[in-house]
């Protein structure tokens, strides 16, 4: 079969069920075979490139399988790339199959040539340029394996045209042997017995989560550990979704916009064990006094985490899931009493919270929501404020049901995103925050929803501003608010309706209850535009750099 196939019948090998895909000449082969043989894989063609990317890395964090894009050389290639960028800073597991002008051409600056390869190499976990028809399906078949092992993330693969149309014998591999690629899943049984006896000999433990827990569908394991052990947890922004069964234990965000409680907790801990954390600048502050108090057990699959960031006591090599089976063997409950009622106190004392006025609160539109939307739904989020206040005021309870851009930072994240999970999800609420400013980056993603009959539920907070930044500029620079200004917004309910989505605008704080209550129970996709109060701020803050006791909780 030709090339083409080859592509086809290797997706249908790995058992995929939906491509994220937009067309064009480099690819014209590879659709004409989807045509013609692609029963059992759904095409889902979106508005833009980077809207498919972000919707596949969107589909693989709720779904836990491995997204796949395909798109035309040029810049249907180069428009992959913050989405490419983005599922590698959070570890999404992608394959992104690109056309590549035919091989005699590769270096001439052809029509649509562009160097994928070469651009992708510093943000994906591996990619390649296909050079040799037989060497293609066993290309598919490392690509799938990367993305997918050890510590997940994309993986590219170009494909010249005249690969395309080749013929070859096609023989899809069972497994691959990559002597360089040995991903270790199992933590060294000394290293989980040292952890164990720093846990019995501390008085002041904490667990601190990460998304590595939700990445190796670890939440499970991780939850009976805190229920055994009685251990307070803390999460990263990623690690969102634990639940343990006394709340008593659980003290929320932690880090630059984390809770007063959860901060206080890692500074004042004799023991953190972080599991499948990166120790970013975000949750660390000023690394010389972060966990001042405390020894660090670092649990990760990845080595080159361990120790970057923050110096450890212990270091473990090995998935969360893997690693909490073992120590979930040991069954002990810790006499830390005093700790946990330190903890209470203070957070009972030092609650999130915000003032009412006559205006519209976003951090109250998110608790409405937490109110009425299931325990499953899938939340997505977009970058910015409004991403923030869903992680203090919205309570993730369950794994793989929170998605946002937290390592790039990626604004029009929180639309396509939304929609790859209700395309993974059609059985559950998906339920999409964005402000004003990151909707209008991929907003075109709204004909994908009406195109396949999607239900998303969103939620547009509009405060005319690009508010984080307009946050900072407020902080540090005395109020001149450049750049961030953005009175000349769309209508928002109108343009829902072109997509012929249902939308609402509210804008009494009265009506909100109602509102809220109307997207949750609608049976079909809705769009709520709210006009929040332009003044509010992200609070509590810890300013860059700073130690995590160091906080601002006004402006």
């Amino acid at each position: 079969m030709n090339g083409a196939r080859i592509i086809v019948e290797s997706l249908k090998k790995e058992g995929v069920d939906t491509v994220f895909c937009y067309t064009g000449g480099a690819v014209i082969s590879i659709f004409d075979e989807l045509y013609k043989h692609g029963e059992g894989l759904n095409l889902i063609q979106p508005r833009h490139e980077q809207g498919g990317t972000h919707a596949a890395d969107g589909y693989a964090r709720s779904t836990g399988k491995t997204g796949v894009v395909l798109v035309t050389s040029g810049p249907g290639a180069t428009n992959t790339i913050t989405g490419i960028a983005t599922a590698y800073m959070d570890s999404s597991p992608l394959v992104v199959i690109t056309g590549q002008v035919a091989s005699t051409l590769i270096g001439t600056d052809a029509f649509q040539e562009s160097d994928v390869t070469g651009i992708t190499l510093p943000i994906t976990k591996a990619n390649f340029l296909v050079k040799n028809i037989k060497d293609l399906a066993v290309t598919i078949k490392k690509a799938f394996y990367i993305a997918g092992s050890g510590r997940p993330g994309p993986v590219v693969i170009d494909i010249p045209g005249d690969i395309q149309r080749q013929n070859f014998h096609f023989n899809y591999p069972e497994t691959v042997d990559l002597q360089s690629y040995k991903p270790k899943d199992s933590g060294h049984p000394k290293q989980i017995k040292s952890a164990l006896k720093l846990l019995s000999e501390s008085v002041k433990p904490l667990v601190l989560t990460g998304g590595g827990v939700n990445l190796s569908n670890a939440m499970p394991e991780m939850n009976e550990f805190l229920n055994k052990t009685g251990i307070p947890v803390v999460h990263t922004l990623m690690g969102n979704g634990i639940n343990p069964e006394d709340d008593n234990q659980f003290f929320g965000f932690i880090g630059m916009h984390g809770t007063l409680y959860g901060n206080y907790a890692i500074q004042n801990a004799d023991l953190i064990m972080a599991v499948g954390v990166r120790f970013s600048d975000r949750i660390i502050g000023d690394p010389k006094s972060y966990g001042k108090n405390a020894k660090i057990i670092h649990i990760d699959i990845d080595p080159a985490e361990i120790g970057k960031n923050i110096s450890v006591e212990l270091p473990i090599v090995g998935s969360a899931k893997s690693v909490l089976k073992e120590l979930n063997c040991v069954d002990f409950k810790m006499d830390i009493s005093e700790w946990q009622n330190e903890l209470v106190k203070y957070k009972k004392d030092y609650p999130l919270s915000y003032e009412y006025n006559d205006k519209i609160k976003p951090q109250a539109i998110i608790e409405l929501a937490q109110k009425y939307f299931p325990e499953d739904t899938v939340v997505a989020t977009d970058v910015g404020q409004n991403q923030i206040w869903v992680a203090q005021y919205y309570r993730i309870r369950q794994p793989r049901c929170f998605l946002t851009s937290g390592g790039l930072g990626t604004m029009g994240y929180g639309l396509p995103s939304a929609i790859g999970a209700a395309v993974g999800n059609p059985d559950k609420q998906v339920l999409m925050f964005a402000g004003d400013g990151g909707f209008q980056m991929n907003m075109q993603e709204l004909g994908i929803i009406r195109k396949y009959g999607l239900k998303v539920k969103m939620i547009i907070l509009d405060n005319n501003y690009l508010g984080m930044v307009r946050q900072w500029q407020e902080l540090l620079f005395d109020k001149r608010y450049s750049g961030t200004d953005m009175d000349f917004n769309p209508d928002f309910v109108k343009l829902a309706e072109v997509f012929k989505i249902k939308a609402v605008l509210l804008k009494d704080p009265k009506e909100a209850d109602r509102v809220i209550r109307e997207l949750m129970e609608s049976d079909e996709s809705m769009l709520v535009h709210v006009v929040v109060d332009p003044d509010e701020n992200v609070l509590p803050m810890v300013p860059a750099g700073k130690a995590l006791d160091e906080v601002l909780t006004k402006l």
